[in-house]
């Protein structure tokens, strides 16, 4: 089960060998194994783990990654603990230092700093060991910012026979790393283990990620319309975000960053210059929080405005909760970053005229920690844009709502473009046809007698998206519909249960193996079984020759499924069959994103849906802008249409509410890569070849691209079919 596949493994191996002399003498120098009590250097700790999983010592590298892991905890909790300390005992002594400064002002700053400075040291040194105080290198940095200790951690305990924390291990690092293709196989493995649970798949990191988790909790509950606790959630989740934002800022001053040499200040002439450039490194770094507090794990660029996103969210929220004066104070905290914004201002009138003009409600003012947030915010943007004017120093604004009188008249244009140039991404509204980075070149030959374009690009308003019309006959839809009332209640998934997506429909599901293997206990016709499978395989042909791919194209997963409206439970339905998703990676429309990542089947490139009936109400095919909202194009459905498109974020779709009748259709799923292909198919044309029915295999099946054969091989148990157990996920359905 071997993730180390990447360039880190050969990177680590090679520095632990060049450092390992400097280490063990740092080791001795610092009486690591002598010294009781005190927090050795983690960076130590960390390579003498990674040099005993080289070496094959399971237990020792564990017992080493871990310390590493719990030593810069430790390390981080010691310095904010100091910090608050010696920041209480500094205010008393600049109050001293005030009273008895005369016109001595820069020997009352030195005063101060050499006394802060003394009380930090002492602090810090009563528990962590000379060695360890002293910065860690920028490999260093990045191998924890990465989680690459949780990397060589999942396999030492898989070594070790400790499933549940290989599994909780490889979540961590799955968590910020989500394209690892190999983690993921390992995830998938591990789920398949005994002794192994859903509970040991937890993110060790999750406290430094508190915020998301509340705000992910927070959008769920207003997806549902729960107000109440939608309040609460956004409340936490601001002041977890604040709480996150202060921890990242007191880091910045303590965590002995290497801002000076970062910044050139040995290469600056006076004192006056460098304690200038020193500061300004100082107050960059603390803006930088804005964007570090923002940045999920595993993504690279930060949720634009996010604090502000959190309270426009938690005003609505409390309007609708009927919190009105919550709702004022939150939105005259908004006006903070914003002032001038019409919408708010809008807003802010309305909530009056609904309060029938309280004036104790106009009175209210917004909460003291945004106030204190924006104000501090505010004077160190006016140092570090000075420092840009008058000391070449380079800042970039992590903020989009800073005002314009706070720049300097001479960067005032270059700021206003770059500031037009992140506005135009947060803009609504998107163009028809976006980039599609999948491989796929929509208008190929359709190579069926009988098959036409009913609808291509241009009438979808999209990209790599196609409906063709003649794919089935009648005879051949009656008897899949003939199969699915017999088969599908005892099938796949659903079981005649209700969608995971709304209450008021029931979904049945069947699978091509569940199919075969009824049709071997002789529940259904041996021929309509091979007819599912073939079906399949007229899909497959058509799409590659339509979307030109390029490489071969597997099959990922095929699923028949059937949606049945509830009688009696369909009055006042405003909900849908299946919400707007993408089906290779996690849609958020708040910020128009879409990351690849679990529980998304990131690995699936080209998505279809065969229809065979359309003797019911509603079930229609949707596509829509990122914003999940702005409809592009609309399907409906009829026997022998099928509709094919590229799974990633171009083509975001949802069904509309089935209200009457049932909905059949095939839905199949394609991937470029062999290593997904879907293993049950092929057990299902072994059980055929077994009982004497030939099976064809169709051209372009048997060979993927030349990327398709991987290096390292697994030594966990050989991977199953990727379908089954994953019907129910709730995104699988088209």
């Amino acid at each position: 089960m071997a993730p180390h596949s990447n360039r880190y493994t050969v990177y680590v191996a090679l520095h632990v060998c060049f450092l390992s002399s400097r280490f063990d003498a740092a080791a001795a120098a610092a009486g690591v194994s002598s010294v009781s009590g005190l927090l050795p250097p983690y960076d130590l700790l960390y390579y003498s783990g990674v040099r005993a999983y080289f070496s094959q010592e399971w237990d020792k590298a564990a017992e080493l990654l871990e310390k590493s892991l719990s030593t810069k905890d430790a390390l981080f909790r010691t310095r904010r603990r100091c910090h608050d300390d010696c920041a209480a005992a500094g205010q008393d002594r600049l109050a001293e230092l005030d009273a008895g400064a005369g016109g001595l002002w820069d020997l009352w700053v030195l005063d101060w700093a050499q006394q802060k400075a003394e009380c930090l040291r002492f602090c810090v040194g009563r528990t962590v060991t000379p060695a360890g105080v002293l910065p860690v290198s920028s490999d260093i940095e990045y191998e924890f910012g990465t989680r690459n200790p949780y990397n060589f951690l999942q396999i030492t305990y898989y070594k070790l026979g400790k499933l549940p924390k290989a599994a909780s291990a490889a979540h961590t690092f799955f968590v910020a790393n989500p394209s690892h293709l190999e983690m993921r196989n390992n995830i998938e493995k591990y789920r398949r283990m005994d002794g192994v649970t859903e509970d040991a798949f937890q993110d060790r990191e999750i406290e430094n990620e508190k915020h998301w988790a509340l705000y992910n909790s927070a959008l769920a509950l207003e997806a549902s319309s729960n107000w109440v606790h939608a309040v609460e959630k956004w409340k936490e989740c601001v002041n977890e975000t604040l709480r996150q934002t202060e921890e990242c800022r007191v880091q910045c001053e303590v965590a002995s960053q290497r801002l000076p040499e970062d910044r050139g200040v040995d290469g600056l002439g006076g004192v006056f210059e460098k304690a200038a450039a020193l500061s300004l490194s100082l107050l960059s770094c603390r803006q930088s929080c804005v964007t570090q507090v923002a940045t999920r794990p595993g993504r690279i660029s930060a949720q634009e405005d996010f604090l502000p996103t959190q309270l426009e969210h938690l005003h609505i929220a409390q309007f609708k909760a009927g919190d009105l004066g919550g709702a004022v104070q939150t939105l005259r905290s908004l006006l903070l970053f914003y002032p001038s914004d019409t919408d708010s201002l809008g807003n802010l009138q309305f909530y009056y005229e609904t309060l029938g003009g309280d004036t104790e409600s106009q009175g209210t003012q917004p909460a003291q920690e945004i106030v204190q947030y924006v104000s501090r915010a505010l004077q160190e943007k006016t140092l570090l844009y000075f420092g840009m004017e008058n000391l070449d120093f380079d800042f970039v604004d992590p903020d989009l709502w800073t005002p314009e009188d706070i720049i300097p008249e001479s960067l005032r244009e270059a700021w206003r473009a770059e500031k037009e140039k992140l506005n135009e991404k947060m803009k609504e509204g998107e163009p028809q046809e976006e980039m599609d980075d999948s491989g796929f070149y929509a208008g190929g030959t359709v190579p069926q007698v009988g098959v036409t374009i009913t609808m291509d690009d241009a009438a979808l308003n999209g990209t790599n998206r196609v409906v063709l019309d003649g794919v089935m006959t009648q005879k051949e839809c009656d008897t899949i519909l003939q199969l699915a009332t017999a088969a599908a209640s005892a099938g796949d998934g659903y079981r005649g249960r209700r969608s995971p997506h709304t209450p008021h429909e029931k979904f049945e599901g069947l699978t091509v193996l569940r199919a075969a293997k009824l049709a071997q206990d002789g529940m259904v016709n041996q021929s309509d079984a091979r007819l599912l499978h073939e079906l399949g395989e007229r899909v497959r042909v058509l799409l590659h020759s339509y979307f030109r791919s390029p490489s071969g194209l597997f099959f990922s997963f095929t699923h028949l499924v059937c949606r049945s409206a509830i009688t009696g439970d369909q009055e006042g339905r405003l909900d849908l069959s299946h919400p707007v998703h993408v089906d290779n990676c996690l849609l958020e429309p708040e910020t128009r994103s879409c990351w690849r990542e679990a529980p998304a089947f990131t690995h699936r490139d080209l998505s279809a849906v065969l229809y065979l009936n359309d003797n019911f109400d509603g079930g229609e095919l949707f596509f829509t802008n990122r914003d999940a909202k702005t409809i592009t194009a609309r399907v409906k459905p009829r026997c022998g249409r099928l509709a094919g498109f590229s799974a990633g974020p171009v083509n975001p779709h949802g069904v509309t509410a089935v209200t009457a009748g049932r909905r059949c259709a095939l839905a199949l799923w394609f991937t470029k890569e062999k290593l997904h292909k879907d293993v049950e198919r092929e057990e299902a044309e072994a059980l055929w070849a077994a009982d004497g029915v030939s099976v064809v295999k169709k051209e372009g099946e048997a060979e993927a691209s030349a990327n398709s054969g991987r290096s390292g091989r697994s030594q966990a148990p050989r991977e199953r079919g990727r379908g089954r157990g994953r019907v129910t996920g709730g995104k699988d359905e088209l």
